[in-house]
């Protein structure tokens, strides 16, 4: 047993703010005849439960630059991607500018004049190409990723396992198409129909359209709009969605990039949030 409620405390303060996830076992608190309080992981009779909260761990960084919308540059020169969103891309050697690119990137710059920020990690922390994935927050808490989004200079894009905030990114979307901020006022990013792929721009977009038939293999599941067209989804994410066959003839909008073989295209889904029923 724990004989001093002030080294209880301790622990708890040393707990919530290392772990990166709430811990499973309980503690639980008895009071005697006389008054004193202590502390057991192991019920007697007469303890009651107490609740253990944490919070994931956060760690403080000195930013050197902002290379794009959505992505930093920090002191040790290792980038950090933000997590749960995307940003148009802006012009580099590898690719042209996307519409609200630079929108992006000037806001992101205006964010972090002091040059610090607290950087929060998921269950992945770096990407293929050898980025930090984060949660990026200025030291007076506001979390630069759903402002991104709360102001229509990012969208929603949920890459599994990582998820944290999912339904916070995903509200701060939807408030931004509401009002028509930014992307989503843009001519270059309305939905168009899915017949019109053939004649996609690179980068993410919006199609609509209604699948009519469902195929599965060993490792997608896919929605068919016709021979040539489909969406599909991880078989090891299809945990995350309702039953796809329930959206067979049903009307959707498709959001993301897509992806050209000879002369079929598709459009990978990694989360729910990427399709809209109409």
């Amino acid at each position: 047993m724990f004989s001093s409620n002030k080294y209880y405390l301790i622990i708890c303060l040393i707990l919530g703010f290392t772990s990166p996830v709430s811990f499973a076992t309980e503690i639980y608190r008895s009071v005697d005849e006389k008054g004193r309080v202590t502390y057991s992981d192991k019920p007697s009779i007469g303890a009651e439960p107490v609740k253990i909260l944490s919070q994931p761990s956060r760690q403080l960084h000195q930013v050197t630059r902002v290379y794009d919308g959505d992505t930093i540059i920090l002191e040790d020169k290792k980038h950090v991607r933000l997590l749960g969103i995307n940003t148009p891309e802006i012009e580099s050697r590898q690719r042209a500018e996307e519409p609200g690119g630079v929108a992006a990137k000037k806001w992101l710059q205006a964010q972090l004049q002091e040059n610090k920020v607290y950087l929060e990690y998921d269950q992945v922390r770096r990407d293929k190409y050898k980025r930090l994935l984060a949660h990026v927050f200025l030291p007076d808490g506001k979390h630069l990723n759903l402002a991104l989004l709360e102001n229509g200079l990012a969208v929603v894009s949920i890459i599994p396992p990582n998820g944290r905030y999912t339904d916070k990114l995903i509200q701060a979307q939807q408030h931004a198409e509401k009002l028509k901020l930014g992307i989503w006022a843009m001519p270059e990013y309305q939905p168009r129909p899915i017949n019109q792929i053939t004649n996609h721009a690179k980068g993410w977009q919006r199609f609509t359209g209604t699948p009519v038939a469902i195929k599965k293999n060993k490792k997608y599941t896919r929605l068919l709009f016709n021979d040539k067209v489909d969406i599909r989804v991880a078989n090891a994410n299809l945990n995350l969605f309702p039953a796809l066959d329930t959206y067979v003839g049903k009307s959707l909008e498709i959001r993301g990039w897509v992806a050209r073989k000879k002369d079929s295209y598709t459009v990978l889904i990694n989360h729910p949030s990427s399709l809209v029923q109409r």
